[in-house]
């Protein structure tokens, strides 16, 4: 292909409303209810060919879980290196496509994710992930096409930082792939993590074995098939399902591993750095490693915050997805002043948000993940029940019956170091403390070092020196910071997603700092008159 080709600059996917009586509500119900109505089987796939194990593992729906979505085949050693060797040979014609047909094929995949098959990954998203319908809508379709679409764009963007040159030479920068594969580990959370994961290092010229995470199995499998349709080669993205402690090591100790692109938890990475570390000598060059981790997400709270506003900042950003999210809300430093006017209000809120089956598209909240997930929290909410430092004023029941359900949780404490502010739950429990008003500077230093991580954290109010004094004090608290607002909701193209300290490398998913990372630069200089003679000219006048 001949061509100087530009890549349009992507605007955001819209978000459909599902409202009843609506065509795309009813083509969702309907998607639900086909996808509900059998077992599909979930092979590995490998070179683009469908491989069965027999060693299976089963999907289920969080919120139902005797309901049983699908059964997929787990890989072993053999699938671990043959996907790996898959990767490696489709390298050699993968990183000859040209910028613009590789951009084409995810461009190209967006764009069916916007249309026929916007209703196939939304309702696979509610049933495996117990995403209502907005969240599933907002994450599985919108942000996914954006990823899609945005690192189709910014790759182009890159691609045009070329070189200035003198009379005589030309200077320029050829972006090669990695000299390996690379290695993606992707969360349950959200389906558009694990669309960019795999996307943002292939749109560079890399190719992927992913391995996904097994409660999200069900959704990544339609994520897959979707980029075979939309025209990935063979042996570009090889997914393998299957236990960690058995897929990590074997892929991280060979010796063409060029990078990991990873989301989950800040110790399965820390464990994931060590192994590399272990294993740096025998590498052909030195792994890329991009990891988003753990947080401990705070809505701080100046005795001049607006009261309506933060409440519903409180609740949206603590209990949408169940609190599963990485930046969802856990912690809350609340002015004293601002407290009492807001106490009976939240709890109030708190009592109305419905939880239920995720198909009834009246509810707010799902179930959470699994029921490792569920024993988690329901710990951290016992331990505060039987705490002297704490009280639970709004919530706290937990029924794993018939799912995994854990109600919208306020703990109240008087201590700033307890447990639940300071340690990660990934669940529907915010805990706040009540600061007095003089004290808002003093409580932001603490809320600066009280938590290893940062990710996100907001800011409520309307006195601006406040807002300043919170955004200079906190400058290194929060990877992503908001001034009166959620501190979830990220944007592609608008707010890059990442943080720093123990959440990650913050390399900033959907931007080009992200995609900078799957690229090896190789600078070019051509002299079109090379000098013919060792001998600088000023040497003959002193001959």
């Amino acid at each position: 292909m001949f061509g100087l080709f530009e890549i349009p600059k992507p605007v955001n996917e819209p978000i459909f409303n599902y409202s009843k009586g609506t065509p795309e509500a009813s083509e969702l119900k309907a998607k639900i209810a086909e996808l509900k109505s059998g077992e599909i089987e979930i092979p590995l796939l490998i070179n683009g060919k469908e491989v069965h194990t027999g060693n299976f593992g089963y999907a289920s729906s969080p919120h139902n879980h005797g309901h049983r979505l699908a059964r997929f085949h787990k890989a072993g050693e053999k699938e671990i290196n043959t996907a790996i060797s898959a990767a490696m040979n489709a390298k050699k014609v993968w990183d000859k496509f040209s910028y613009s047909e590789r951009a084409s094929i995810f461009m190209r995949a967006a764009e069916m994710l916007s249309t026929s098959w916007r209703s196939t990954i939304n309702a696979a998203t509610m049933l495996c992930q117990s995403k209502n319908v907005y969240q599933a809508e907002i994450d599985a379709v919108c942000e996914s096409v954006d990823f899609f679409n945005f690192n189709a764009y910014n790759m182009s963007q890159i691609y045009k930082n070329q070189l200035s040159s003198d009379k005589g030479v030309w200077n320029y920068t050829e972006y090669r792939p990695l000299d390996g594969f690379v290695f993606a580990v992707t969360p349950f959370n959200f389906t558009a993590i694990a669309s960019n994961l795999i996307s943002a290092p292939a749109v560079m010229g890399n190719t992927i074995v992913w391995k996904p995470a097994v409660t999200a199995i069900y959704s990544s499998y339609f994520i897959m098939k979707l980029l075979q349709k939309a025209g990935l080669p063979d042996g570009v993205l090889n997914m393998i399902p299957g236990q960690g402690s058995l897929i990590g090591p074997m892929v991280m100790k060979n010796e063409n591993m060029a990078g990991i692109h990873f989301t989950g938890s800040t110790g399965v990475f820390d464990e994931m750095w060590k192994t590399v570390g272990d294993n740096i000598s025998s590498y052909r060059c030195y792994p890329r490693l991009v990891g988003e981790t753990g947080g401990k997400d705070f809505i701080f709270a100046h005795p001049s915050a607006e009261l309506d506003s933060l409440c519903t900042a409180l609740i949206r950003g603590a209990f949408e997805y169940q609190g599963q999210k990485c930046s969802a809300a856990s912690r809350a430093y609340i002015a004293e002043s601002v407290w009492k006017k807001l106490e009976d209000k939240l709890v109030s809120e708190v009592k109305k948000i419905k939880m239920g089956d995720v198909e009834d598209f009246s509810v707010f909240m799902g179930a959470v993940i699994d029921k490792s997930s569920f024993d988690n929290i329901k710990s951290y909410i016992d331990y505060a029940k039987n705490s002297k430092d704490a009280k639970i004023i709004a919530g706290g029941g937990c029924d794993s019956s018939r799912g995994y359900f854990v109600e919208p949780t306020l703990i109240l404490t008087t201590d700033p170091k307890f447990k639940s502010m300071q340690e990660e739950i990934f669940g529907p429990v915010l805990t706040i403390y009540v600061y007095k008003d003089a004290d808002f500077e003093k409580t932001l230093e603490l809320c600066d070092q009280t938590s290893p991580y940062a990710l996100t954290g907001a800011i409520f109010a309307e006195d601006r020196t406040a807002v300043k004094t919170a955004f200079d004090t906190l400058r290194y608290s929060a990877g992503n910071f908001y001034i009166n607002d959620k501190c979830t909701g990220a944007v592609v193209g608008q707010q890059p997603f990442g943080g720093a300290r123990k959440s990650g490398t913050n390399d900033k998913a959907g931007s080009f700092l992200n995609l900078v990372r799957w690229t090896s630069a190789r600078t070019v200089k051509e002299n079109f008159c090379p000098p013919g003679d060792f001998k600088y000219g000023y040497m003959s006048t002193w001959e």
